[in-house]
């Protein structure tokens, strides 16, 4: 071996993973630096660029190699192959974090070369950008305002990128507005684009925390597209008292606002008698003419809340018994050592149930169909449990468990359809019609029961659903004709069983009312093809090549007019309806059907586009607010009208637009929200959101 040769440093790569280790270990033994200049060979060229990486260094009279960047010792005996010299410098997390940092600076993107292929590179670092993000995610989480300047928060940002100045709540609330006023501009795009109507549902609320009224007013529509969205138009702050006309004003500047006045379809609200005063002003405010059918529709009661009336209605009947129920619910969850022997004896009964007892809300029927729902399966718990407990005096009897049970069977099918009414991403219109009529039948079969409390109930129910029957039904008749599986069809099949000898009467009505809106719709087609003519010039140009001028036309006119044959044609509504019907599978898309049907029938494709999007019910306004897990946290209690509105909006329609329709509620966060000391209640927001 030549002496040039062994002044190259040897990695014994079986004993790599032990020979790793920082100077400061050596034990204070003799160490000799040597320059790299020695490292080179005859014709003074470095032998590898694992050297630039490396010094040479003498640990107990052992050849060793010291790195550059972390002072990591590998063993060097000076022999050929730096194998584990080049793979130490490629993982060396010091050498690397220069070079980290350098692209923490940077926005990546992607890098287009010459020959088609892609890299990876950086823009310079936007700090603007990075705060509008940090905004971005303290929107879409329901993260609080304090967050930002949580230490943790800032010691990951700071190794991050030292280079990122700490933001405040002031700087973040600020960047809020930004992202509000970003997102209502795309959303307000949106609305102007769209060419249907727009059915709006509202809501108000009163949080608990902070005392104050808020009325949020949800905007529903199809696209051009065939695409159904509902977007939050405005989260409104309203000083009590909330009565009609205050509420009737706040509307009406949000709908001029969002310039939706003038192409609403239908307004579905809570059934109360402030709202029906509302109505009432809105309707003196708006030009009747650009309603459908001069507003005869124009109100539409949330049928989720009328069922609920209906259902309530029913089951005082057993209103001591549930009280009862509900009474040993509250008795046996009020303790968790109370809750711990309800455990315990229910596993020495054997009862496998994973169901927990819960209390239920009185004015809420489904909440005390299921709180019954769970009690009749811990039935024999509770007897259990009376023995032994001297203070447990609230036992139902045996008839009340009994006509508990009667009562719950009977309302499980209630129970099935308030869910689908309360569903986070709500059906079409057109789906709601038969479940409303199986609801109807339902109720006039108990009303020939052999039991006399089912009886009762069902006389008490039917009072309640015929006050409100006429007023749901109409704009549910016309979706269900423009399902292609039903048509009228299944008008023609629900009506006699529940009209009986009137059926004939009603099911003419509910065909002339469709006519009657493909007739407006045509008309309203028409003038819009009459303005895009204007402006065009309709006098023929004269020809030299015209032969009308060379022979007497008149008498073939006349002759032509005795003989001209009565062409009778189909109306678009006759030949749909007389088509045949698509099987009823489930699934199905209506939306997909007329947007692939719209060419072939245009005016009842505007008419679908209409109807389609019209809720049946205001669950998708009361659930920016008032569902499970969304609520006003006491510690946002003094967030300031304006932000709070800014935060409700801004996360409503940042979630629809990545979902691409209507957003669901599921991908909010539940969980209680962290402490947020915002206390801006008195002070002028400097952005004032309108």
């Amino acid at each position: 071996m030549s002496q040039s040769q062994s002044d190259n440093i040897e990695i014994n790569s079986s004993n790599a993973p032990n020979l790793s280790r920082n100077v400061e270990d050596s034990n204070d033994n003799e160490v000799e630096e040597i320059s790299l200049s020695t490292l080179k060979d005859k014709k003074g060229k470095k032998v590898s660029t694992a050297w630039d990486h490396f010094t040479k260094v003498t640990i107990n009279g052992e050849k060793k190699a010291k790195c550059m960047h972390c002072n990591a010792i590998l063993e060097a005996k000076y022999t050929s192959g730096t194998t584990s010299l080049n793979r130490h410098v490629k993982s060396c997390f010091s050498r690397s974090q220069p070079k980290i940092q350098e692209a923490l600076q940077g926005s990546l993107k992607v890098l287009k070369r010459e020959d088609g292929s892609c890299d990876i590179g950086f823009d310079s670092f936007d700090p603007k950008f990075l705060r509008s993000l940090i905004a971005r995610m303290v929107v879409m989480h329901e993260l609080p305002l304090k967050f930002v300047e949580y230490k943790g928060f800032r010691e990951v940002m700071a190794h991050t990128n030292p280079v990122v100045k700490p933001m405040s709540r002031n700087t973040l609330k600020s960047e809020i507005s930004k992202l509000y006023h970003i997102e209502k501009i795309k959303t307000l795009h949106m609305l102007e684009k769209n060419q249907g109507r727009v059915a709006i549902t509202t809501d108000l609320w009163t949080a608990s925390n902070q005392k104050k009224g808020y009325m949020v007013v949800t905007a529903h529509f199809i696209d051009n597209s065939w695409k159904l969205h509902s977007r939050i138009l405005r989260f409104i702050y309203v000083p009590s008292p909330h009565t009609a006309e205050a509420l009737s004003n706040e509307l009406v500047q949000c709908l001029l606002d969002w310039n939706v006045d003038r192409k609403l379809s239908s307004m579905t609200l809570d059934n109360c008698s402030t709202n029906d005063a509302m109505v009432e002003k809105l309707l003196l405010r708006f030009d009747l003419g650009t309603l459908i059918s001069n507003g005869k529709f124009f109100h539409m009661r949330c049928t989720a809340h009328i069922l609920n009336l209906v259902v309530r209605d029913g089951l005082k009947v057993i209103e001591n018994g549930v009280g009862k129920i509900r009474e040993s619910v509250s008795y046996w969850t009020q303790t968790p050592k109370r809750f711990e022997s309800f455990e315990l004896a229910a596993r020495q009964l054997k009862i496998n149930c994973k169901k927990r007892l819960k209390l239920d809300c009185p004015t809420r029927w489904n909440s005390t169909y299921a709180m019954l729902d769970v009690a009749l399966m811990y039935k024999s718990v509770f007897s259990r449990l009376q023995q032994h407990e001297s203070q447990y005096k609230s036992l139902p009897s045996d008839n009340e468990w009994d006509l508990a049970a009667t009562m719950v069977e009977h309302l499980k099918s209630f129970y099935m359809l308030t869910e689908m009414f309360s569903g986070t991403k709500y059906p079409t219109a057109n789906l709601f019609f038969p479940l409303i009529c199986k609801m109807k039948m339902s109720i006039n079969g108990w009303r020939t029961s052999d039991n006399l409390a089912i009886r009762i109930m069902a006389d008490k129910m039917v009072d309640k659903f015929e006050k409100y029957w006429n007023e749901i039904h109409p704009m549910l008749v016309v979706a269900v004709v423009l399902d292609p599986r039903y048509k009228m069809l299944l008008i023609d099949f629900y009506f006699p069983k529940i009209y009986g000898d009137t059926a004939d009467e009603h099911i003419e009505r509910a065909h002339k009312l469709c006519h009657d809106l493909v007739k407006e719709y045509e008309m309203k087609a028409m003038v819009l093809s009459d303005r895009q003519d204007v402006g065009l010039d309709d006098v023929p140009l004269e020809s030299s090549s015209n032969p009308n001028k060379y022979w007497d036309v008149d008498e073939f006119e006349t002759f032509r007019s005795r003989n001209k044959r009565v062409k009778v044609t189909k109306s678009e509504l006759d030949r749909y309806l007389d088509d045949e019907l698509l099987d009823t599978i489930p699934n199905f898309d209506i939306l997909a059907f007329w947007k692939m049907h719209t060419g072939q029938y245009p005016i009842l494709g505007e008419l679908a586009k209409d109807i389609l999007a019209i809720p049946v019910s205001t669950v998708a306004s009361e659930s920016a607010f008032s569902t499970e897990g969304r609520f006003l946290s006491p510690h946002r209690s003094r967030l300031h009208p304006n932000t709070l509105e800014s935060l409700m909006c801004a996360q409503n329609w940042i979630w629809a637009s990545s979902r691409g329709g209507v957003p669901e509620n599921e991908i909010f966060a539940r969980e209680e929200l962290i402490s947020d000391d915002d206390d801006d209640d008195g002070a002028q927001s400097s952005s004032c959101l309108t």
